[in-house]
């Protein structure tokens, strides 16, 4: 298992190379220039000129030799570079941030494992039942609702109706542990149901071809219970696949997390990432992208590791 995971460390090397060189590009290339921005929002095209403020900025200098220096910045000393806008260290504001998004998708996470598990397992032992039309309704009907409208309608209904709305002032949780949960459950329960749907189905069917298997039907015939057998025997082998599908469910629930944070006004790396968007803020961009791509290739060489622990058969060469 440590020569497995030394040469899937090693494999992130290129994959983090060629994900930080198409995300330094691509930010470079969307529509609005920010040199224009600041000349129009700051008024000082008649103080400074363009070409002395591309310079003081450094993008006079060459993409290639741009992305070069910051590379080097990150390899050489952990430097994500400064904010074009503010001068302050991109790091220093995402460090800040990076709490707020990790407890956001956990709690979503947590939501939609609790929901979509034993939902998925009661359909398949209780298959056509009432109670396996209502999970599959249920799972239909989050694949068809967008999480973003659920969570439009939260904010406006409620307070149209009975003027009340969700706080829009950040509790950090070392402030106010209590009032940072209640504030974050909302977006996380919408968070996780959304996520809940295809987790359920796929859930579902696994669960259902298992409980064919020659093996459980032993188990039945040997007397074990229900319980023992759906346990022991049966939810361990039909998870594989579901844990598979969650390691994939890591860049929709951080995607997920940008729209939520945006709406409820959640001050975490989505939508530090919408406001660098909007302002061509170019190194917090590229800083967000490449932190996100980290942790999503992170967590499925964890969701790769868990396969040895659900099923002792896999080994790891």
């Amino acid at each position: 298992m440590r020569a497995y995971l030394v040469r899937r460390l090693l494999a992130l090397v290129p994959t983090l190379f060629f994900a930080s060189l198409i995300v330094f590009s691509t930010v470079r290339m969307i529509p609005g220039d920010i040199i224009d921005m600041m000349i129009a929002q700051n008024d000082i095209g008649s103080k400074v000129s363009r070409q002395a403020l591309e310079a003081a900025l450094g993008l006079d200098q060459p993409m290639f030799t741009q992305y070069l220096a910051w590379v080097s910045g990150i390899l050489l000393h952990g430097d994500f570079g400064k904010s074009l806008w503010q001068q302050s260290p991109v790091l220093e504001e995402i460090l800040t941030r990076i709490p707020v998004t990790f407890e956001l998708g956990i709690m979503a996470l947590i939501v939609a494992l609790t929901v979509a598990i034993p939902i998925g397992v009661i359909s398949a032992l209780r298959q056509d039942s009432w109670g396996d039309y209502i999970g599959r309704s249920f799972s239909i009907l989050m694949l068809a609702v967008p999480g973003f409208w659920m969570g439009t309608m939260v904010m406006v209904f409620p307070s149209i109706w009975w003027g009340i709305s969700p706080e829009v002032k950040f509790v950090p949780f070392h402030e106010d542990p209590w009032g940072n949960f209640i504030q974050m459950a909302i977006p996380a329960v919408i968070l996780g149901t959304s996520l809940s749907a295809v987790t359920m189905r796929m859930t579902r069917t696994m669960m259902l071809e298992v409980l064919r298997q020659d093996y459980i039907r032993t188990a039945w015939a040997k007397g074990q219970n229900e319980r023992g057998v759906v346990i022991r025997h049966a939810l361990r082998n039909a998870l594989i696949p579901v844990v598979t599908l969650i390691g994939l469910q890591a860049p929709i629930l951080i995607g997920g997390a940008v729209i939520m944070e945006q709406i409820f006004v959640i001050p975490g790396m989505g939508l530090l990432l919408l406001e660098a968007v909007s302002r061509r803020d170019y190194p917090v961009i590229t800083a967000v992208f490449l932190i996100v791509g980290v942790a999503v290739v992170l967590i499925n060489l964890l969701v790769d590791l868990s396969y040895g622990l659900l099923d002792p058969k896999v080994r790891f060469r």
